[in-house]
Parts: structure tokens; sequence; C-alpha cells
């Protein structure tokens, strides 16, 4: 059975089409800096936004209309949605897809019976890759929206919603690395706190180490050698969460002591909620040797929530691919698109105007910014903005030869500190702006 009928391949049509089934920037096969548009984006789209998603809002009932789906948690329906998501992910000529454990599967009335639910799809999704050859970018599992975790999973004040979290993981795990998985996400959606008066955080913490250990060594155990991954995020559902910011979840993983374990998954609409740039947590990321993944969206800058829109900013992909070029890619992660349609498109085909474009948007990025470092206008500019620190005294600074006693010489002896320099900000602002035309 064909879900999406009349709508075949997604081609490539170039610039000048008027087609709003085709790509007019993202040629799969197409060679950037050496290396295919494919390669460089490892695009996947998400199980969750995109087939479980129904449009509903604390304001309004379900609007899309998914003809394939009865609206029930059944595995036969469960079976049927594995269908759906492979013909459009096939049909959209996307190489990867992401779920969590509940998005796939229905979850049972005890753990025994939601691990032979997901134990029966994941046999579906196996098949369904063998078929297509899309490929599983991560897995994750769902820690939050069951009642249980009301108060946190790992982070939980009840020790049998740490074991059950702990359970719900390794089978996730597991499952991940059954379907040939390269990454495994942790989103602490409840791992926060609304209020100190309640909460030990120190302990909170230290029990969130111990989880993130104990499935370290599940992963070691069974031979899966997937890059774990946190996703920052600093607020929803609670008030403040663990996983704040990418300098967050980096200070956590090296108090914990699982620096080279834990790489980030950086989010467009987290960033912006956390009062950063996507190309700031990018960067921050980076510099760290910590950038593994990121969620492709966007947020409504008018709105204080995750709105979790599809990315169609040029100058946002350009930001995002000058720091993902910079840092030679970012394989075995990937360009997830973690977005959803707006209520009010409710077409199924809508689907496929979404994706098209946030993958035109990322190709466009790509392009743009590797013609901006051909032409190395921005590394010169920094370079040169920074000489001071290549000779001299500045030298002396960077290599540990100088101490406060060598600089207060240095400026006794000079008087006075050298006049500084335009930043030039509105010139480089222009200059991006040229390149985007």
């Amino acid at each position: 059975m064909e879900y999406f009928p009349g709508i075949g391949r997604i081609p490539y049509e170039g610039p000048k089409t008027k087609n709003p089934l085709a790509f007019r920037h993202y040629k799969a096969d197409e060679i950037v800096e050496g290396r295919t548009m494919q390669d460089w984006l490892r695009f996947s789209v998400c199980y969750w936004h995109t087939f479980r998603g129904t449009g509903s809002d604390p304001f309004g009932a379900p609007t899309l209309q998914r003809p394939w789906d009865d609206g029930s948690d059944s595995i036969e329906n469960a079976r049927k949605r594995v269908d759906v998501a492979f013909e459009f992910i096939q049909k959209l000529g996307a190489p990867f897809y992401c779920f969590h454990d509940r998005d796939v599967a229905p979850e049972g009335k005890t753990l025994a019976e939601s691990n032979r639910n997901l134990d029966a799809i994941a046999d579906a999704l196996e098949a369904a890759q063998q078929r297509t050859g899309i490929k599983l970018l991560w897995g994750t599992a769902n820690l939050f929206s069951n009642p249980r975790f009301m108060h946190g999973a790992a982070t939980t004040c009840n020790a049998d919603v740490f074991a059950f979290a702990a359970a719900q993981v390794k089978k996730a795990i597991e499952v991940t690395h059954r379907l040939g998985g390269v990454n495994y996400v942790f989103w602490g959606g409840r791992e926060g706190y609304h209020n100190l008066l309640n909460t030990d955080m120190k302990r909170e913490l230290d029990h969130l180490a111990r989880f993130m250990h104990m499935a370290h060594e599940h992963a070691k155990s069974i031979g899966f050698k997937g890059q774990f991954l946190f996703e920052p995020k600093p607020k929803e559902p609670t008030k403040h969460q663990y996983d704040f910011d990418a300098a967050a979840c980096l200070n956590f993983i090296k108090r914990a002591g699982l620096e080279g374990v834990v790489k980030l998954n950086v989010e467009t609409n987290h960033a912006t909620l956390a009062g950063h740039t996507m190309m700031h947590e990018l960067e921050y990321a980076r510099i760290h040797g910590a950038l593994g993944s990121i969620d492709a969206n966007t947020g409504d800058l008018l709105l204080g929530w995750d709105t979790d829109q599809f990315p169609t900013d040029i100058y946002l992909t350009t930001q995002c691919m000058l720091v993902i070029m910079e840092n030679g890619g970012l394989a075995p992660g990937g360009v997830n698109f973690d977005a959803k349609v707006r209520r009010e498109s409710f077409d199924p085909v809508d689907l496929f105007h979404a994706h098209i474009g946030g993958m035109d948007a990322f190709a466009r990025g790509l392009k743009i910014a590797a013609k901006l470092r051909s032409d190395g206008v921005l590394k010169t500019f920094v370079k040169n903005r920074y000489r001071s620190f290549d000779s001299g005294i500045g030298k002396s600074i960077e290599d540990g030869s100088a101490t406060f006693e060598s600089l207060e010489k240095y400026m006794l002896d000079k008087g006075e500190a050298a006049p500084n320099e335009s930043g030039r900000q509105e010139m480089l602002e222009n200059v991006i702006n040229d390149y985007l035309v």
C-alpha cells in the first residue's frame, strides 16, 4: 500500500524550479570541499514529530490529517506506522531516522510488556532498514511522558523510578545497537527541579553521574560502539534543567568523569531558550571537542517556548555550517529535523514541504559557508585581530612563560596599552549578507 500517493522520490531541479516538491539547492551527490552534500549534512527524520505528531496544543484538539493512523496504540498500528515512515523517508531521500522507544512501540502495562512491544516493532524497523537502506542515526528512551517520571528519571527522589529508568534505557540501548544506530541520545526531559526547597541538588547530580556510568558500562558489555550524546535544554518542562546549555553539560561531563564518553547533540530552539545563539552553542561544543550532532529547527523569537519550527533562515544555517565545517563535519552524528509542521498545516504533503525547505536551507548554508572558507574573509580578519599574541609579550602569555611580575614590568616600561582596533562587526555582517545573495 502507498501512503503518500502521487508523490514520487523528491528530485533535485535547481534554483529556478517552480515545483514545490523538488529540491532547489540540496543535491545529495554534489561535492563541497571534497565530500558530498549527503556526507556533510547526514539528514535525519525524527519519528516523534513527523509520524506521531497530532497538531494538538494546550488550547485545541488534534488537527493533522493522517489517514493511515487509526488513533490506537496497538502493535498493528505501530507496524503500519513503520511502513508510512520508511515510505516518507525513502521518497524524501534522507539517509537516516531517529526515535524514542515510546514513539515506535506502545508502552505496555508492565516493563516486560513494553519490552516485548519494542522487540516486535524492532523486527519491523530492521526489515524496513534492510529493504530501503535507510539507517538509524540514533535512538533514545522517553523518560519524561509517563507520570512515574514526574520527579525526574535519573534524578528522581524515588529509587524504584531510578531503577525503572535504568531498565528502560538498557533496553533502548540494546535495540539501538541491534538496529545499527551510531549514536544514543540522552535528553533529560525532567532531569531538573522546580524548587530548591524540596531538592537535594548534589544528590541528584551524583545519581545522574552514576546512571551515565552504568549506561556506558552496559553499552560496552554488549559491544555498542555508538557515540553517547547529551542534548542541552534550559527549561521546559522543569523550571531549571541540569542540562541547561553546552557549558553546563560539559561541566557535568568533566565533574562526572565522562570525558571521552559523552558529546553533545545541540538544538537551535534550546540554544535560544538558554539565551544563546545556535552558533555560540555549536562553537562552545566544538572548541571542547564535544560537538557530536545537531537537532535542526528554530524557534519563534516572539514566543518564549520551544516551538520546534523547521529551519528556513539562511543566515542561521550558514552560521551552523561554518562551525560544523570547521569541526570537520558531524559524523557519526548528523542533522536531525526535530521539527514539526504547524497545526494549521494539516495535509500529509505538508510534511514534504517542511523537510524540503529545511534540507534546502542547510544545503544553501553549506555552500555559502564553503565559499566564505575558501575566500578566507572571516578567518583572515580574526587572525589579524589577535596578531598581538603571535609574537613578543602576547606570545609569552600564550606559551605560559609570562608572569604577573613580568607583565607588570612590561607595562611599567611601556607606560600604556596600545590603542585598540575596531571589531568591524557591521562590516562583517555586510560581508555575510553579500555572500547570502
